[in-house]
Protein backbone atom coordinates (compact mmCIF):
# COMPACT_ATOMS: atom_id res chain seq x y z
CA UNK A 1 0.00 0.00 0.00
CA UNK A 2 1.27 3.47 -0.86
CA UNK A 3 0.19 6.92 0.29
CA UNK A 4 -2.21 7.35 -2.63
CA UNK A 5 -3.99 4.10 -1.69
CA UNK A 6 -4.27 5.36 1.87
CA UNK A 7 -5.81 8.64 0.66
CA UNK A 8 -8.41 6.83 -1.45
CA UNK A 9 -9.37 4.57 1.43
CA UNK A 10 -9.69 7.49 3.85
CA UNK A 11 -11.90 9.42 1.44
CA UNK A 12 -14.15 6.43 0.80
CA UNK A 13 -14.41 5.72 4.53
CA UNK A 14 -15.71 9.27 4.97
CA UNK A 15 -18.35 8.80 2.28
CA UNK A 16 -16.46 10.72 -0.40
CA UNK A 17 -17.06 8.55 -3.45
CA UNK A 18 -16.92 11.09 -6.29
CA UNK A 19 -13.75 12.77 -7.54
CA UNK A 20 -13.96 15.64 -10.04
CA UNK A 21 -10.52 15.83 -11.58
CA UNK A 22 -8.09 17.45 -13.96
CA UNK A 23 -4.85 15.70 -13.02
CA UNK A 24 -1.27 16.09 -14.19
CA UNK A 25 2.05 14.29 -13.91
CA UNK A 26 2.45 14.78 -10.15
CA UNK A 27 -0.89 13.05 -9.51
CA UNK A 28 -0.31 9.85 -11.48
CA UNK A 29 0.18 7.73 -8.35
CA UNK A 30 -3.16 8.98 -7.04
CA UNK A 31 -4.81 8.35 -10.42
CA UNK A 32 -3.47 4.78 -10.36
CA UNK A 33 -4.84 4.33 -6.83
CA UNK A 34 -8.24 5.61 -7.96
CA UNK A 35 -8.12 3.00 -10.69
CA UNK A 36 -7.86 0.34 -7.98
CA UNK A 37 -10.97 1.70 -6.19
CA UNK A 38 -14.06 1.01 -8.36
CA UNK A 39 -16.29 2.47 -5.64
CA UNK A 40 -14.87 5.92 -6.43
CA UNK A 41 -16.53 7.62 -9.39
CA UNK A 42 -13.98 9.69 -11.30
CA UNK A 43 -15.35 12.58 -13.39
CA UNK A 44 -12.94 14.37 -15.71
CA UNK A 45 -13.24 18.08 -16.44
CA UNK A 46 -11.34 19.50 -19.39
CA UNK A 47 -10.64 22.65 -17.38
CA UNK A 48 -10.01 22.96 -13.65
CA UNK A 49 -12.89 25.43 -13.22
CA UNK A 50 -15.27 22.71 -14.45
CA UNK A 51 -14.02 20.32 -11.76
CA UNK A 52 -14.23 22.84 -8.92
CA UNK A 53 -17.63 24.17 -10.03
CA UNK A 54 -19.00 20.64 -10.36
CA UNK A 55 -17.82 19.84 -6.83
CA UNK A 56 -19.75 22.93 -5.68
CA UNK A 57 -22.94 21.77 -7.40
CA UNK A 58 -22.53 18.25 -6.02
CA UNK A 59 -22.11 19.53 -2.46
CA UNK A 60 -25.09 21.88 -2.69
CA UNK A 61 -27.34 18.95 -3.55
CA UNK A 62 -25.91 16.34 -1.16
CA UNK A 63 -24.58 18.44 1.76
CA UNK A 64 -21.52 16.19 1.50
CA UNK A 65 -18.14 16.85 -0.06
CA UNK A 66 -16.81 15.46 -3.27
CA UNK A 67 -13.09 15.32 -3.88
CA UNK A 68 -11.39 17.57 -6.42
CA UNK A 69 -8.02 16.63 -7.92
CA UNK A 70 -5.89 19.44 -9.38
CA UNK A 71 -2.32 19.70 -10.70
CA UNK A 72 0.08 21.89 -8.70
CA UNK A 73 -0.29 25.64 -8.21
CA UNK A 74 -1.26 26.62 -11.77
CA UNK A 75 -3.97 23.95 -11.84
CA UNK A 76 -5.30 25.23 -8.54
CA UNK A 77 -5.17 28.79 -9.86
CA UNK A 78 -7.30 27.78 -12.85
CA UNK A 79 -9.94 26.42 -10.47
CA UNK A 80 -9.93 29.22 -7.90
CA UNK A 81 -12.88 31.23 -9.26
CA UNK A 82 -15.33 28.40 -8.69
CA UNK A 83 -13.73 27.53 -5.34
CA UNK A 84 -14.60 31.13 -4.47
CA UNK A 85 -18.23 30.42 -5.39
CA UNK A 86 -18.15 27.23 -3.30
CA UNK A 87 -16.74 29.19 -0.36
CA UNK A 88 -19.53 31.76 -0.65
CA UNK A 89 -22.12 28.98 -0.88
CA UNK A 90 -20.79 27.49 2.39
CA UNK A 91 -20.52 23.99 0.97
CA UNK A 92 -17.94 21.31 1.85
CA UNK A 93 -15.24 20.42 -0.69
CA UNK A 94 -12.13 18.27 -0.23
CA UNK A 95 -9.63 19.80 -2.63
CA UNK A 96 -6.55 17.64 -3.34
CA UNK A 97 -3.71 19.50 -5.06
CA UNK A 98 -0.76 17.48 -6.24
CA UNK A 99 2.75 18.90 -5.98
CA UNK A 100 6.32 18.00 -6.90
CA UNK A 101 8.08 15.42 -4.79
CA UNK A 102 9.28 17.17 -1.66
CA UNK A 103 12.95 16.60 -2.48
CA UNK A 104 12.42 18.19 -5.95
CA UNK A 105 11.09 21.53 -4.69
CA UNK A 106 14.52 23.13 -3.99
CA UNK A 107 15.38 22.88 -7.68
CA UNK A 108 12.60 25.36 -8.60
CA UNK A 109 11.25 23.39 -11.55
CA UNK A 110 8.91 25.23 -13.93
CA UNK A 111 5.70 24.22 -12.12
CA UNK A 112 7.00 24.99 -8.63
CA UNK A 113 4.76 27.53 -6.89
CA UNK A 114 3.52 28.63 -3.48
CA UNK A 115 0.43 26.43 -3.34
CA UNK A 116 -0.37 27.34 0.26
CA UNK A 117 -0.62 31.04 -0.58
CA UNK A 118 -2.83 30.32 -3.58
CA UNK A 119 -5.12 28.04 -1.57
CA UNK A 120 -5.64 30.05 1.60
CA UNK A 121 -7.97 32.81 0.32
CA UNK A 122 -10.55 30.23 -0.85
CA UNK A 123 -9.90 27.54 1.77
CA UNK A 124 -10.97 27.23 5.38
CA UNK A 125 -8.31 24.52 5.88
CA UNK A 126 -4.92 24.01 4.21
CA UNK A 127 -2.53 21.17 5.05
CA UNK A 128 0.56 19.83 3.29
CA UNK A 129 1.06 16.08 3.63
CA UNK A 130 4.49 15.40 5.15
CA UNK A 131 4.91 11.83 3.93
CA UNK A 132 3.09 8.58 3.14
CA UNK A 133 2.45 7.80 6.83
CA UNK A 134 0.73 11.20 7.23
CA UNK A 135 -1.72 10.78 4.36
CA UNK A 136 -4.51 9.00 6.22
CA UNK A 137 -4.65 11.38 9.16
CA UNK A 138 -4.38 14.40 6.85
CA UNK A 139 -7.29 13.16 4.72
CA UNK A 140 -9.48 12.58 7.77
CA UNK A 141 -8.65 16.06 9.07
CA UNK A 142 -9.45 17.64 5.70
CA UNK A 143 -12.78 15.82 5.46
CA UNK A 144 -13.75 16.88 8.98
CA UNK A 145 -12.70 20.48 8.32
CA UNK A 146 -14.76 20.67 5.11
CA UNK A 147 -17.88 19.58 7.01
CA UNK A 148 -17.24 21.61 10.17
CA UNK A 149 -16.50 24.88 8.37
CA UNK A 150 -18.86 24.26 5.43
CA UNK A 151 -15.97 25.21 3.21
CA UNK A 152 -13.06 24.17 1.01
CA UNK A 153 -10.43 22.00 2.70
CA UNK A 154 -7.26 21.90 0.61
CA UNK A 155 -4.87 18.99 0.96
CA UNK A 156 -1.48 19.37 -0.74
CA UNK A 157 -0.14 15.96 -1.80
CA UNK A 158 3.55 15.77 -2.76
CA UNK A 159 4.19 13.15 -5.43
CA UNK A 160 6.56 11.13 -3.26
CA UNK A 161 4.05 11.04 -0.41
CA UNK A 162 1.62 9.47 -2.90
CA UNK A 163 3.92 6.92 -4.50
CA UNK A 164 5.91 5.84 -1.43
CA UNK A 165 4.99 2.75 0.54
CA UNK A 166 3.31 3.06 3.92
CA UNK A 167 2.69 0.54 6.67
CA UNK A 168 -0.51 -1.47 6.19
CA UNK A 169 -3.11 -0.89 8.85
CA UNK A 170 -6.71 0.11 9.47
CA UNK A 171 -8.05 3.15 7.63
CA UNK A 172 -8.42 6.09 10.02
CA UNK A 173 -12.03 6.46 11.08
CA UNK A 174 -13.81 9.62 9.85
CA UNK A 175 -14.52 12.22 12.51
CA UNK A 176 -18.16 12.78 13.43
CA UNK A 177 -19.17 16.34 12.55
CA UNK A 178 -22.47 17.93 13.55
CA UNK A 179 -23.65 21.51 13.23
CA UNK A 180 -23.32 23.24 16.62
CA UNK A 181 -26.65 24.28 18.20
CA UNK A 182 -27.49 27.87 19.03
CA UNK A 183 -27.99 28.96 22.62
CA UNK A 184 -31.38 29.37 24.27
CA UNK A 185 -30.42 32.95 25.19
CA UNK A 186 -29.91 33.83 21.53
CA UNK A 187 -33.29 32.36 20.66
CA UNK A 188 -35.05 34.29 23.46
CA UNK A 189 -33.38 37.51 22.38
CA UNK A 190 -34.47 37.04 18.75
CA UNK A 191 -38.01 36.18 19.84
CA UNK A 192 -38.23 39.38 21.91
CA UNK A 193 -37.09 41.48 18.95
CA UNK A 194 -39.62 39.85 16.62
CA UNK A 195 -42.48 40.38 19.07
CA UNK A 196 -41.60 44.05 19.43
CA UNK A 197 -40.99 44.84 15.77
CA UNK A 198 -43.90 42.85 14.33
CA UNK A 199 -44.38 43.59 10.64
CA UNK A 200 -41.27 45.77 10.67
CA UNK A 201 -39.13 42.69 11.31
CA UNK A 202 -37.64 40.32 8.79
CA UNK A 203 -36.09 36.87 8.78
CA UNK A 204 -33.17 36.53 6.35
CA UNK A 205 -32.99 32.84 5.41
CA UNK A 206 -29.92 31.33 3.74
CA UNK A 207 -27.96 28.11 3.56
CA UNK A 208 -29.61 25.28 5.47
CA UNK A 209 -32.49 27.61 6.43
CA UNK A 210 -33.60 27.83 2.79
CA UNK A 211 -34.78 24.20 2.62
CA UNK A 212 -38.41 23.13 2.84
CA UNK A 213 -38.65 22.10 6.51
CA UNK A 214 -36.86 25.21 7.87
CA UNK A 215 -38.85 27.42 5.49
CA UNK A 216 -42.09 25.97 6.84
CA UNK A 217 -40.91 26.84 10.36
CA UNK A 218 -40.13 30.36 9.14
CA UNK A 219 -43.63 30.56 7.67
CA UNK A 220 -45.13 29.64 11.03
CA UNK A 221 -43.01 32.31 12.73
CA UNK A 222 -44.11 34.86 10.14
CA UNK A 223 -47.75 33.94 10.75
CA UNK A 224 -47.30 34.50 14.48
CA UNK A 225 -45.30 37.74 14.39
CA UNK A 226 -46.06 39.38 11.05
CA UNK A 227 -42.38 39.28 10.13
CA UNK A 228 -41.43 39.18 6.47
CA UNK A 229 -39.25 36.44 4.96
CA UNK A 230 -36.27 37.28 2.77
CA UNK A 231 -33.74 35.23 0.82
CA UNK A 232 -30.28 35.80 -0.61
CA UNK A 233 -29.54 38.01 -3.60
CA UNK A 234 -27.73 35.02 -5.13
CA UNK A 235 -28.87 31.88 -3.37
CA UNK A 236 -26.67 28.82 -2.86
CA UNK A 237 -29.67 26.52 -2.84
CA UNK A 238 -33.30 27.22 -2.08
CA UNK A 239 -36.24 24.83 -2.22
CA UNK A 240 -39.19 26.43 -3.95
CA UNK A 241 -42.50 25.81 -5.65
CA UNK A 242 -45.75 24.14 -4.71
CA UNK A 243 -45.99 23.13 -1.07
CA UNK A 244 -42.98 25.23 0.01
CA UNK A 245 -43.23 28.47 1.98
CA UNK A 246 -42.12 31.23 -0.43
CA UNK A 247 -39.70 34.00 0.50
CA UNK A 248 -38.84 37.32 -1.11
CA UNK A 249 -35.41 37.25 -2.72
CA UNK A 250 -33.49 40.46 -2.19
CA UNK A 251 -32.93 41.95 -5.66
CA UNK A 252 -29.49 42.50 -7.15
CA UNK A 253 -29.92 46.20 -8.12
CA UNK A 254 -29.00 48.22 -5.04
CA UNK A 255 -31.86 50.73 -5.32
CA UNK A 256 -34.44 47.95 -5.47
CA UNK A 257 -32.81 46.11 -2.56
CA UNK A 258 -32.72 49.21 -0.35
CA UNK A 259 -36.35 49.96 -1.22
CA UNK A 260 -37.43 46.40 -0.37
CA UNK A 261 -35.84 46.60 3.10
CA UNK A 262 -36.61 50.24 3.90
CA UNK A 263 -39.44 49.39 6.31
CA UNK A 264 -37.48 46.70 8.15
CA UNK A 265 -36.25 47.84 11.58
CA UNK A 266 -35.02 44.41 12.74
CA UNK A 267 -33.43 41.80 10.51
CA UNK A 268 -32.75 38.36 12.03
CA UNK A 269 -30.12 36.36 10.16
CA UNK A 270 -30.69 32.60 9.93
CA UNK A 271 -28.02 30.56 8.19
CA UNK A 272 -26.36 33.50 6.45
CA UNK A 273 -24.50 36.75 6.84
CA UNK A 274 -25.97 40.23 6.61
CA UNK A 275 -26.94 41.06 3.01
CA UNK A 276 -24.91 43.96 1.60
CA UNK A 277 -24.62 45.74 -1.73
CA UNK A 278 -22.88 43.62 -4.32
CA UNK A 279 -20.68 46.56 -5.34
CA UNK A 280 -19.99 50.07 -4.13
CA UNK A 281 -21.54 52.93 -6.08
CA UNK A 282 -20.97 56.67 -5.69
CA UNK A 283 -23.43 58.09 -3.17
CA UNK A 284 -25.08 54.76 -2.38
CA UNK A 285 -24.86 52.71 0.84
CA UNK A 286 -22.95 49.48 1.37
CA UNK A 287 -25.41 48.15 3.98
CA UNK A 288 -28.82 47.41 2.48
CA UNK A 289 -30.67 47.73 5.81
CA UNK A 290 -29.02 50.99 6.85
CA UNK A 291 -26.75 51.79 9.75
CA UNK A 292 -29.57 52.73 12.10
CA UNK A 293 -31.39 49.41 11.79
CA UNK A 294 -30.85 46.38 14.04
CA UNK A 295 -29.29 43.24 12.54
CA UNK A 296 -28.87 40.17 14.76
CA UNK A 297 -27.68 36.65 14.02
CA UNK A 298 -29.81 33.74 15.19
CA UNK A 299 -27.66 31.09 13.44
CA UNK A 300 -24.44 31.45 11.46
CA UNK A 301 -23.82 29.53 8.21
CA UNK A 302 -22.08 26.72 10.13
CA UNK A 303 -24.58 26.45 12.99
CA UNK A 304 -27.80 24.43 13.18
CA UNK A 305 -30.18 26.88 11.49
CA UNK A 306 -32.99 24.32 11.27
CA UNK A 307 -32.81 23.62 14.98
CA UNK A 308 -32.64 27.34 15.74
CA UNK A 309 -35.85 27.98 13.81
CA UNK A 310 -37.54 25.11 15.62
CA UNK A 311 -36.54 26.60 18.98
CA UNK A 312 -37.67 30.06 17.87
CA UNK A 313 -41.07 28.78 16.73
CA UNK A 314 -41.55 27.08 20.09
CA UNK A 315 -40.44 30.18 22.00
CA UNK A 316 -42.96 32.31 20.12
CA UNK A 317 -45.79 29.81 20.33
CA UNK A 318 -46.11 29.76 16.56
CA UNK A 319 -48.99 27.82 14.96
CA UNK A 320 -48.35 24.18 14.20
CA UNK A 321 -48.87 24.66 10.46
CA UNK A 322 -48.28 27.45 7.96
CA UNK A 323 -51.57 29.27 7.37
CA UNK A 324 -52.32 29.52 3.67
CA UNK A 325 -52.64 33.30 3.91
CA UNK A 326 -49.85 34.06 6.40
CA UNK A 327 -48.44 37.61 6.16
CA UNK A 328 -46.17 38.11 3.14
CA UNK A 329 -46.66 34.52 1.97
CA UNK A 330 -49.68 34.71 -0.34
CA UNK A 331 -48.83 35.18 -4.02
CA UNK A 332 -51.03 34.90 -7.08
CA UNK A 333 -50.28 32.04 -9.42
CA UNK A 334 -48.96 33.19 -12.81
CA UNK A 335 -51.30 33.08 -15.76
CA UNK A 336 -50.67 30.32 -18.25
CA UNK A 337 -49.78 31.91 -21.59
CA UNK A 338 -48.49 30.67 -24.92
CA UNK A 339 -46.35 33.49 -26.30
CA UNK A 340 -45.76 33.74 -30.03
CA UNK A 341 -43.47 35.70 -32.28
CA UNK A 342 -39.93 36.94 -31.58
CA UNK A 343 -38.22 35.84 -28.39
CA UNK A 344 -38.31 38.26 -25.46
CA UNK A 345 -37.12 37.99 -21.87
CA UNK A 346 -40.70 37.95 -20.60
CA UNK A 347 -41.87 35.33 -23.10
CA UNK A 348 -39.00 32.96 -22.31
CA UNK A 349 -39.50 33.37 -18.58
CA UNK A 350 -43.19 32.52 -18.90
CA UNK A 351 -42.56 29.54 -21.17
CA UNK A 352 -39.83 28.10 -18.97
CA UNK A 353 -41.85 28.63 -15.80
CA UNK A 354 -44.73 26.71 -17.33
CA UNK A 355 -42.71 23.55 -18.00
CA UNK A 356 -40.51 23.16 -14.90
CA UNK A 357 -40.89 19.45 -14.04
CA UNK A 358 -41.49 18.13 -10.54
CA UNK A 359 -38.20 17.74 -8.70
CA UNK A 360 -36.17 19.78 -11.17
CA UNK A 361 -32.89 21.41 -10.22
CA UNK A 362 -32.43 24.86 -11.75
CA UNK A 363 -28.88 26.17 -12.02
CA UNK A 364 -29.17 29.81 -12.98
CA UNK A 365 -26.37 31.92 -14.36
CA UNK A 366 -28.65 33.90 -16.66
CA UNK A 367 -27.72 37.14 -14.90
CA UNK A 368 -29.64 39.81 -16.88
CA UNK A 369 -31.52 37.65 -19.36
CA UNK A 370 -34.74 36.59 -17.61
CA UNK A 371 -35.16 38.65 -14.42
CA UNK A 372 -38.85 37.70 -14.13
CA UNK A 373 -38.24 33.94 -14.12
CA UNK A 374 -37.65 33.63 -10.37
CA UNK A 375 -40.99 35.23 -9.54
CA UNK A 376 -42.78 33.31 -12.27
CA UNK A 377 -41.74 29.97 -10.76
CA UNK A 378 -43.09 30.66 -7.25
CA UNK A 379 -45.99 28.30 -8.00
CA UNK A 380 -44.11 25.85 -10.22
CA UNK A 381 -43.79 22.23 -9.12
CA UNK A 382 -41.38 21.62 -6.24
CA UNK A 383 -37.79 22.33 -7.35
CA UNK A 384 -34.36 23.46 -6.17
CA UNK A 385 -32.78 26.72 -7.29
CA UNK A 386 -28.98 27.25 -7.43
CA UNK A 387 -27.14 30.46 -8.34
CA UNK A 388 -23.66 31.99 -8.71
CA UNK A 389 -23.16 32.75 -5.02
CA UNK A 390 -19.78 34.46 -5.18
CA UNK A 391 -20.31 36.43 -8.36
CA UNK A 392 -17.39 34.69 -10.13
CA UNK A 393 -18.93 33.94 -13.51
CA UNK A 394 -18.45 30.66 -15.30
CA UNK A 395 -20.13 28.45 -12.71
CA UNK A 396 -23.46 27.70 -14.38
CA UNK A 397 -22.46 24.79 -16.64
CA UNK A 398 -20.19 23.18 -13.99
CA UNK A 399 -22.82 23.71 -11.27
CA UNK A 400 -25.42 21.91 -13.37
CA UNK A 401 -22.90 19.15 -14.08
CA UNK A 402 -22.20 18.51 -10.39
CA UNK A 403 -25.89 18.65 -9.49
CA UNK A 404 -26.66 16.06 -12.17
CA UNK A 405 -23.94 13.75 -10.84
CA UNK A 406 -25.40 14.14 -7.33
CA UNK A 407 -29.04 13.60 -8.39
CA UNK A 408 -29.12 11.40 -11.50
CA UNK A 409 -32.88 10.84 -11.21
CA UNK A 410 -33.74 14.55 -11.41
CA UNK A 411 -33.87 16.85 -14.42
CA UNK A 412 -31.32 19.67 -14.26
CA UNK A 413 -32.05 22.90 -16.14
CA UNK A 414 -29.14 25.28 -16.63
CA UNK A 415 -30.22 28.83 -17.48
CA UNK A 416 -26.99 30.20 -18.88
CA UNK A 417 -25.84 33.60 -20.10
CA UNK A 418 -23.68 33.32 -23.20
CA UNK A 419 -20.74 35.43 -22.02
CA UNK A 420 -20.28 33.62 -18.71
CA UNK A 421 -20.96 30.28 -20.37
CA UNK A 422 -17.83 30.70 -22.49
CA UNK A 423 -15.67 30.57 -19.35
CA UNK A 424 -16.40 26.88 -18.78
CA UNK A 425 -18.21 25.54 -21.84
CA UNK A 426 -15.91 22.47 -21.57
CA UNK A 427 -18.39 21.26 -18.96
CA UNK A 428 -20.71 20.31 -21.82
CA UNK A 429 -18.17 17.64 -22.81
CA UNK A 430 -18.28 16.23 -19.27
CA UNK A 431 -22.09 16.15 -19.44
CA UNK A 432 -21.90 14.20 -22.70
CA UNK A 433 -19.27 11.79 -21.42
CA UNK A 434 -21.15 11.08 -18.19
CA UNK A 435 -24.57 10.95 -19.93
CA UNK A 436 -25.94 13.59 -17.53
CA UNK A 437 -29.57 14.69 -17.75
CA UNK A 438 -29.01 18.43 -18.22
CA UNK A 439 -31.00 20.83 -20.38
CA UNK A 440 -28.90 23.95 -21.03
CA UNK A 441 -30.64 27.11 -22.24
CA UNK A 442 -28.11 29.68 -23.47
CA UNK A 443 -29.47 33.23 -23.62
CA UNK A 444 -27.57 34.54 -26.61
CA UNK A 445 -27.70 38.31 -26.34
CA UNK A 446 -24.10 38.39 -27.60
CA UNK A 447 -22.89 40.78 -24.94
CA UNK A 448 -21.73 41.06 -21.37
CA UNK A 449 -25.06 42.77 -20.75
CA UNK A 450 -24.45 43.08 -17.01
CA UNK A 451 -21.52 45.40 -17.76
CA UNK A 452 -23.75 47.69 -19.81
CA UNK A 453 -26.11 47.91 -16.85
CA UNK A 454 -23.26 48.56 -14.42
CA UNK A 455 -21.97 51.41 -16.61
CA UNK A 456 -25.41 52.98 -16.49
CA UNK A 457 -25.42 52.69 -12.71
CA UNK A 458 -22.12 54.56 -12.71
CA UNK A 459 -23.80 57.34 -14.71
CA UNK A 460 -22.26 56.43 -18.09
CA UNK A 461 -25.20 56.33 -20.49
CA UNK A 462 -23.42 56.35 -23.85
CA UNK A 463 -20.21 54.27 -23.81
CA UNK A 464 -17.81 54.82 -26.70
CA UNK A 465 -16.20 52.40 -29.11
CA UNK A 466 -13.49 51.09 -26.80
CA UNK A 467 -15.95 50.48 -23.98
CA UNK A 468 -18.45 48.76 -26.28
CA UNK A 469 -15.76 46.46 -27.65
CA UNK A 470 -15.10 45.23 -24.11
CA UNK A 471 -18.77 44.40 -23.57
CA UNK A 472 -20.03 43.13 -26.95
CA UNK A 473 -19.33 39.57 -28.16
CA UNK A 474 -21.16 39.73 -31.48
CA UNK A 475 -18.22 40.08 -33.88
CA UNK A 476 -17.92 37.25 -34.64
CA UNK A 477 -21.14 35.89 -33.17
CA UNK A 478 -20.85 32.73 -31.12
CA UNK A 479 -22.48 29.61 -32.59
CA UNK A 480 -23.58 27.75 -29.47
CA UNK A 481 -25.22 24.88 -31.35
CA UNK A 482 -21.97 24.11 -33.15
CA UNK A 483 -19.97 24.54 -29.95
CA UNK A 484 -22.28 22.11 -28.14
CA UNK A 485 -22.15 19.53 -30.92
CA UNK A 486 -18.37 19.80 -30.92
CA UNK A 487 -18.55 18.74 -27.25
CA UNK A 488 -20.91 15.85 -27.99
CA UNK A 489 -24.15 17.61 -26.96
CA UNK A 490 -27.08 17.85 -29.38
CA UNK A 491 -29.14 21.02 -29.55
CA UNK A 492 -30.91 23.62 -31.63
CA UNK A 493 -31.28 27.36 -32.13
CA UNK A 494 -34.46 29.26 -31.33
CA UNK A 495 -35.23 32.72 -32.72
CA UNK A 496 -39.00 32.67 -32.13
CA UNK A 497 -41.27 31.58 -29.31
CA UNK A 498 -42.52 28.74 -31.48
CA UNK A 499 -38.96 27.48 -32.00
CA UNK A 500 -38.26 27.77 -28.30
CA UNK A 501 -41.39 25.83 -27.31
CA UNK A 502 -40.52 23.02 -29.74
CA UNK A 503 -36.95 22.71 -28.49
CA UNK A 504 -38.06 22.85 -24.86
CA UNK A 505 -40.34 19.90 -25.49
CA UNK A 506 -37.46 17.94 -27.04
CA UNK A 507 -35.01 18.80 -24.28
CA UNK A 508 -37.41 17.96 -21.46
CA UNK A 509 -38.78 14.76 -22.99
CA UNK A 510 -35.45 12.98 -23.43
CA UNK A 511 -32.70 11.98 -21.03
CA UNK A 512 -29.19 13.19 -21.49
CA UNK A 513 -27.65 16.56 -22.26
CA UNK A 514 -29.36 18.93 -24.69
CA UNK A 515 -28.72 22.61 -25.46
CA UNK A 516 -30.98 25.38 -26.70
CA UNK A 517 -29.46 28.59 -28.02
CA UNK A 518 -32.08 31.29 -27.51
CA UNK A 519 -31.13 34.18 -29.81
CA UNK A 520 -32.29 37.45 -28.31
Amino acid sequence: MNGADRLCDALLAGGVNVCFANPGTSEMAFVAALDRRPDMRCVLGLFEGVATGAADGYARMTDQPAAVLLHTGPGLANGLANLHNAKRAFVPVVNVVGDHASYHLPYDAPLTSDIESLARPMSSFVRRVTGPDDVGDAAVAAHAAALATRGVATLILPANAAWSETQPGPTPAPQAVVRPPVSADRVRSAAALLRKAGARAGLFLAGQAARQAPLDLAGRIAAKTGARLFGEVLCGRIERGQGVTPIERIPYPIDLAVDLLKDIDVLVLVGGREPVAFFAYPGKPSRLVGDHKQVVSLASPVEDAHGALRMLADELGAPSQVPSQAPSLARPAPEKVAPTGPLTNEAMAAMLAGVVPEGAIIAEEALTSIPSFYGATAHAPHHDYLMVTGGAIGVGIPLATGAAVACPDRKVINLQADGSGMYTLQGLWTQARERLDVLTVVFSNRAYAILRIEMQRMGIENPGRNARRMMDIDDPALDWVSLARGMGVDGGRAETCEDFARLLEIGLSQRGPFLIEAVM
